[in-house]
């Protein structure tokens, strides 16, 4: 059964279109991934959903609560960590939490079982007189995660949570969020990385305000048409918009590499010739499996090549 449910949320600025008719579930202890770049339109429905920025149109809803019309109701079980850390630099853990949990009317000993309790999830104990401004990425995002938790929300809106973090921290900050889905926490979560998408039940793609796809992470991995090939070579601008340019083929940069899409049908050695051409020998491509991120270049471009209606 669906906790959060989004239908058709639209969101312009001015002439600029945010977001455009955006639809999505998040079923109740889910971790749901909303994937793409900046600029996607990921903040702009997430501030949305948190009553921060009216939208155009559509609706949201939360356990049957209209999160447009009611967000009142809906404080109570909904926790929102901002993409840049907003806590008080000046003020210690401890004192940010404390903070927190007054915005929501805790206090007393029901504040101090709380605080424990994240303390030993967030391993945040020890340094509870630091001051915010003082700590880790890592760190800053467990005391942000600390105080979006700190009233016990039943639904997490996480935007971005882990960008700029180093990778231990981004894993175990994923660990913590696992443990909480199996404590019965549901989360939304947008993400530029599709390393985290494998970490979640389901994810929705999304490019310039739009849908490009939704499903498990297996789901889309298979929503994949065609080949991909990858080469260990330098993938220069040039030449990817060289090989880009054949019929049939797509190409990416993908980390130190180059990676060739052929389309549904097409053989590499049709191309052959227009890929030495472009400066590309067959010999330098390996076929590979798809991943994610083949997957989201090729929703995109499809997208791209629809005219904008």
């Amino acid at each position: 059964m669906s906790f959060l449910e989004i239908d058709s949320v639209s969101k312009r600025y001015n002439d600029t279109r945010a977001v455009s008719e955006v639809s999505f579930q998040v079923g109740r202890e889910e971790a749901f991934a909303l994937v793409g770049p900046d600029g996607s339109g990921k903040t702009t429905l997430m501030r949305a959903l948190c009553n921060l920025i009216a939208v155009d149109g559509g609706s949201a809803t939360l356990d049957g609560i209209n999160l447009f019309k009611e967000f009142d109701r809906a404080k109570p079980i909904v926790g929102y960590m901002p993409q840049q850390f907003s806590l008080y630099p000046d003020l210690s853990i401890e004192e940010n939490m404390t903070f927190y949990a007054g915005l929501h009317g805790i206090t007393g000993r029901k504040y101090r079982v709380r605080r424990d309790q994240l303390y030993e999830f967030s391993n945040l104990e020890p340094f509870a007189d630091r001051r915010a401004g003082a700590l880790s990425g890592g760190m800053k995002q467990k005391l942000a995660l600390s105080c979006a938790l700190i009233h016990g929300p039943r639904m997490l809106i996480l935007d971005e949570p882990t960008t700029g973090v180093d990778p231990l921290s981004r894993r175990q900050f994923w660990e913590m969020l696992g443990q909480l889905k199996d404590d019965g926490v549901s989360i939304l979560a947008s993400t530029p990385y599709m390393d985290e998408v494998e970490k979640t039940n389901r994810a929705c793609f999304i490019f310039g305000g739009r849908k490009l796809a939704e499903g498990t992470p297996q789901e889309l991995t298979r929503l994949f048409e065609g080949a991909v090939y990858a080469a260990d070579i330098d993938p220069a601008p040039q030449l990817v918009d060289k090989v880009a340019r054949i019929e049939g083929l797509s190409a990416g940069r993908f980390g130190a590499s180059l990676h060739v899409y052929l389309h549904k049908g097409l053989d590499l050695d049709q191309v052959a010739e227009k890929l030495k051409d472009a400066g590309l020998a067959v010999d330098q491509l390996k076929n590979i499996e798809p991943d994610l991120e083949d997957v989201f270049i090729q929703q995109l471009t499809r997208q791209q090549e629809q005219p904008d209606g």
